[in-house]
């Protein structure tokens, strides 16, 4: 998170969370998946998912989801959160807070024995109380020996009927919400990058989760503070 600063570079955010993740012994997981060339996913501003690193600046206000999933003793773990450069807007500030808010509730909703789509209703109250969209088009998945599988966690009300929550049962929780309820949609010829037409901005918060015989473990924790993060370059507007 402290890569993340005004006049810094997406890359060099990568090329940090790289020497992090395999000086411990791990490997990063988007390395090589299906053709991505990078260590992390990084996302910034109206991109909604799966943005690749590259060398252009961050600005000042700019606003970003760095995506670390890494693979270690056999299994791998997924977690994302929201970043920012330099000072926020407060529209965008209250974005990131209502989608750490969002994926917190579906967490919270999550137990032995629960339906899996009460996970997305209560990730949507959030998100329409906020004024923000949910996304439709990415979700949560099962994720454990392998990268993405079963079950999908859907993260908005819908009527997909996955079963229920079982004790030992491994999935994240990661809805992407979208200002000004923007539903456009935009993949870029990299066959990764998705971003709004509109310059929309998204937040995204994710965490990989473990049901337990009397709950829930979050196995990607503890969360990171991004504005405590953000205080450090300057501090926030009041």
């Amino acid at each position: 998170g402290r890569a993340v600063a005004v006049g810094a570079t997406t890359d060099e955010v990568d090329a940090a969370v790289h020497e992090f993740v395999v000086a411990r012994g791990a490997y990063p997981s988007p390395l090589g998946y299906m053709g991505f060339h990078k260590s992390v996913s990084t996302s910034v501003n109206d991109v909604i998912a799966h943005g690749i690193p590259d060398d252009r600046a961050l600005e000042d206000g700019d606003i970003l989801n760095v995506d670390v999933t890494v693979f270690i003793g056999g299994c791998h773990g997924d977690t994302s959160s929201m970043f920012i450069a330099g000072t926020p807007d407060d529209v965008g500030l209250a974005m990131c807070r209502a989608a750490r808010e969002a994926t917190w509730a579906g967490i919270g909703a999550c137990g032995p024995g629960v339906d899996f789509r009460v996970v997305g209703s209560k990730i949507e109250e959030v998100a329409d109380a906020a004024g923000l969209l949910v996304c439709p088009r990415f979700i949560g998945h099962g994720i454990g020996t392998y990268f993405h599988g079963a079950p999908s966690v859907w993260p908005f009300a819908n009527d997909n009927d996955e079963g229920l929550m079982l004790p030992g049962m491994t999935f994240t929780i990661e809805p992407v919400l979208v200002e000004n309820r923007d539903d456009t949609f935009h993949e870029w010829e990299d066959k990764w990058t998705c971003s709004t037409l509109t310059n929309a901005r998204s937040a995204q918060f994710e965490h990989t989760i473990l049901i337990t015989e009397d709950g829930v473990e979050v196995l990607t924790g503890p969360s990171i503070d991004f504005e405590a993060l953000a205080a450090e370059q300057r501090p926030l507007r009041a």
